[in-house]
């Protein structure tokens, strides 16, 4: 008896379940990287000094991707669009309610490739200090955010809260800040009952000249801290950047990001610009 045709039928089936197998495998880990996400509007590493009482900053914030991916989902997409050739900025308009503590808004707008600007969702946040400067071996802060994205489009977790904690240490003309990020989408959303995501921004720059410094600074994110995403379907970031004080109160932050992992986005260009003025006390 020909065993042939049965053995090809095998094949054939064995054949189609591996494929069904590595089309799973790619869904779930386009899933893992929609969930291990860097805040793609916000390429900053916050320092420990908040703006003085009655001071008022203008800040934008830009970041564009000239080699990412070209579906949903992955790199710094968090919604149905492509990063791929992704341009975001945000404005943030920041106030110091006191010495040690300020408020800001901020308004997100994006525009995919071929694309328009698009409203793409708000934040508030509150930002503080404590003690004061070089009382403690380092300077500690805090950083407190609520997230609302309005464009599913670009961010399916419509509500999210944030926290960041700020550690920073000057040794003599190095500057190093750490900002540790818990992450947690809240009431509305798919991911409303799930864990508390993880990530991180960090920066470490030597204070060449006050109009330019060089500096590298790092972004990732892991995942939910009690399930973290496969190491590779994590983003993690590194960026050379100049940055300085330019007259009247103008200061800037360049640099390109090059991804470290497959889930990351290959290359990003961050370029953030500060305005700042006095304008007194409302008080």
């Amino acid at each position: 008896m020909d065993r042939r045709p049965e053995i090809l039928a095998r094949v054939v089936v064995t054949a189609m379940n591996l494929r069904a197998i590595l089309i799973a495998t790619a869904l779930l880990l386009i899933a893992a990287n929609a969930s291990a996400q860097v805040d793609p509007f916000e390429f900053e590493v916050y320092p420990y000094q908040t703006e003085g009482k009655g001071m008022v900053e203008l800040e934008s914030l830009n970041s564009f991707v000239p080699n990412g991916h070209n579906h949903g989902g992955a790199g710094t997409s968090a919604g149905d669009f492509a990063s791929q050739a992704m341009y975001r900025t945000a404005f943030e308009l920041t106030y110091g309610l006191t010495d040690h503590l300020e408020a800001a808004a901020y308004l997100n707008l994006a525009h995919s490739n071929g694309d328009s600007f698009q409203y793409a969702g708000s934040k508030f946040r509150v930002r503080g200090s404590l003690f004061e400067q070089s009382e403690l071996p380092v300077d500690l802060g805090w950083y407190l955010e609520l997230e609302w994205h309005r464009t599913p489009q670009f961010d399916d977790n419509q509500l999210e809260l944030e926290f960041k904690g700020i550690i920073e240490k000057d040794i003599r003309k190095f500057q190093i800040s750490l900002n540790p990020i818990f992450e947690k989408a809240a009431f509305v959303g798919p991911n409303k009952n799930k864990g508390i995501a993880f990530g991180y921004a960090a920066g470490l720059y030597y204070n060449y000249l006050r109009e330019i410094s060089p500096g590298l600074e790092f972004y990732g994110a892991v995942g939910l801290i009690d399930d973290n995403d496969p190491l590779q379907a994590q983003q993690h970031y590194i960026f050379p950047v100049l940055r300085g004080d330019l007259p009247s109160g103008i200061e800037y932050s360049v640099g390109p990001g090059i991804g470290l992992t497959r889930g990351s986005d290959r290359v990003l260009i961050k370029f953030n610009l500060e305005l700042e003025r006095f304008v007194g006390a409302l008080f």
